[in-house]
């Protein structure tokens, strides 16, 4: 108790703390972690009494720190322990947020930062169940869609810590808005017409004006606020961060219609030139901090912009410097019909 009570971010979401904070201060009884083999016979064996093994949940969580070495090889122990996060369904959080804690504790381990206890995927509002049919195949969905594009839904649609709904209309609805539409669709605009009027290769900018320079201080900013939403285990909210962003870009571009203007000059340091030089740096950004989610395909995307080369954990504006040629190729989502 008051473990929990002075390291606030022991347990989360705060749901789950207080619902062991509730268990802790009731009467508690022991916790047996032996059973006799006459009614058990399976199991590892009590070292001090061969007609009695050890209760299963006990020898399970040791396995988190023998199989990274503790009593045998401290190096490796001590490179991956202790960990920032320990991850569990909702439904054996006590065993971890009980248990686990007070064996570490009688021997002297340090604890994980934070215990997260994740909810469940539902299925048409179902816990999913063999028996009732209504269990979905996430290999399935991968072979039709790729992985990238089901991380995305998963990580997009659950709140972690709570439960979330799965349904195939929801996955498409997604898949279609964010990924087909706001981001596709703006992959292909801004590289077509750059291989269109700007021979393939990034245009030069000129002046900014009060629209362009709104748009640059926006991208600044968004990287900031994606890691601390990252670290927050916020990654719905990191991820729709990073769309809001690229839903500006789309905004900017209808604002300022380049395919109109360029057709008026179309000389490096022109109105278009800038307008596409300032929105594929920028959907250079948003790929980046989209990566970790959807890895194989924004790496697909930066080579299409030319940023193969920029490292990702750089998200300064104005990398993608002018006279950087395009690579090859389009958007890798399309629409789901």
């Amino acid at each position: 108790i008051e473990h929990l009570e002075s390291h606030p971010e022991f347990i989360k979401p705060e749901t789950r703390k207080n619902e062991i904070l509730g268990f802790l201060r009731k009467p508690l009884n022991d916790l047996c972690i032996s059973r006799p083999k006459s009614r058990l016979s399976w199991g590892i064996e009590i070292p001090f009494d061969h007609d009695y093994v050890t209760y299963v949940w006990f020898d399970a969580l040791l396995n988190y720190v023998t199989a990274i070495g503790w009593g045998s090889d401290e190096t490796t122990f001590n490179k991956w322990w202790p960990v920032n996060y320990h991850l569990m369904g909702k439904d054996i959080l006590t065993t971890h947020a009980v248990y686990w804690p007070t064996m570490l504790m009688a021997v002297g381990i340090p604890l994980p930062k934070s215990i997260l206890a994740h909810g469940w995927w539902l299925s048409e509002e179902s816990k999913m169940s063999k028996s009732l049919g209504n269990v979905v195949n996430p290999l399935e969905l991968i072979d039709e869609y790729g992985v990238d594009s089901v991380r995305f839904f998963l990580m997009r649609d659950m709140v972690l810590g709570m439960d979330a709904n799965f349904t195939m209309e929801s996955f498409i609805k997604r898949y279609n808005a964010d990924l087909a539409n706001d981001y596709g669709n703006l992959v292909n605009r801004v590289t077509m017409l750059i291989h269109k009027h700007f021979d393939g290769k990034i245009p030069e900018s000129g002046n900014y004006d009060e629209t362009d320079l709104k748009l640059i201080t926006l991208a600044k900013s968004k990287p900031t606020i994606v890691k601390q939403q990252i670290n927050d285990l916020k990654i719905h909210d990191a991820l729709e961060t990073t769309l809001s962003m690229l839903r500006k870009i789309n905004a900017y571009l209808e604002k300022k219609v380049p395919w109109k203007s360029v057709k008026e000059d179309a000389s490096q340091g022109s109105t278009a030139a800038t307008t596409l030089a300032i929105s594929v740096d920028i959907l250079r950004i948003g790929s980046q901090l989209l990566n970790p989610v959807m890895p194989k395909k924004t790496e697909s995307i930066l080579n299409i912009l030319g940023a193969a080369n920029i490292p990702l954990g750089d998200t300064s504006i104005g990398l993608l410097k002018s006279g950087t040629k395009l690579g090859a190729g389009k958007s890798p989502f399309p629409r789901i019909d």
